[in-house]
């Protein structure tokens, strides 16, 4: 268990450094465009129906060239998102996870004050419960989605998305049975 762990710890911090800026640039943290708090609720689909969940979501949304330094596409979006809260396989256990998503709007479908967007990323997801082969309690948490932001004057805009979510070790012990789930959030902009 302890070789797992020191594995997966290992290839994550390679993994952060090696996704850094250079420079020093790297170090001074862009202001974020937007704010927001959202809540989560998914339910998995494979296997079988083992668990629903609901979270409560913190996220920021930079502009992505400048939070990295790095030319971009026009319009694309940075988003750091802390999810915490409770899955429920037949008892309330811990689900918490951190993310990081490229968004990006859908400029076409656009209309009035509705802005469709995707987005897609990796986080980190800590649960307090195993399904039977998953392996570890810490891993990877590839997800990809759309949704709509409602867009109002006074700056506070809404916004819903549908997930896809998923949690696997990447093969980092032996036993790496995925969960496969499907998340709605749904938050306010600030």
């Amino acid at each position: 268990m302890f070789r797992s762990v020191a594995s997966f710890s290992f290839i994550l911090v390679l993994a952060l450094v090696f996704s850094l800026p250079s420079r020093a640039q790297a170090f001074s943290l862009a202001t974020p465009e937007a704010r927001g708090v959202a809540v989560n609720l998914g339910q998995s689909y494979d296997p079988k129906l083992a668990f629903g969940f609901t979270q409560i979501s913190l996220m920021a949304l930079y502009d992505y060239a400048e939070f990295w330094h790095r030319p971009a596409p026009q319009g694309l979006r940075f988003k750091l998102e802390g999810s915490i809260g409770v899955a429920d396989d037949s008892r309330a256990r811990l689900l918490m996870s951190v993310n990081m998503l490229a968004h990006d709007y859908i400029d076409f479908l656009r209309y009035r004050n509705l802005s469709p967007y995707y987005e897609a990323g990796i986080g980190i997801v800590y649960n307090d419960f195993q399904v039977d082969g998953q392996g570890l309690r810490i891993n990877f948490n590839p997800q990809a989605g759309i949704g709509v932001q409602v867009d109002n004057p006074g700056g506070r805009n809404w916004y819903l998305a549908l997930r896809a979510y998923h949690i696997s070790n990447a093969n980092l012990h032996h036993d790496n049975r995925g969960i496969n789930a499907v998340m709605l959030q749904t938050g306010l902009m600030f």
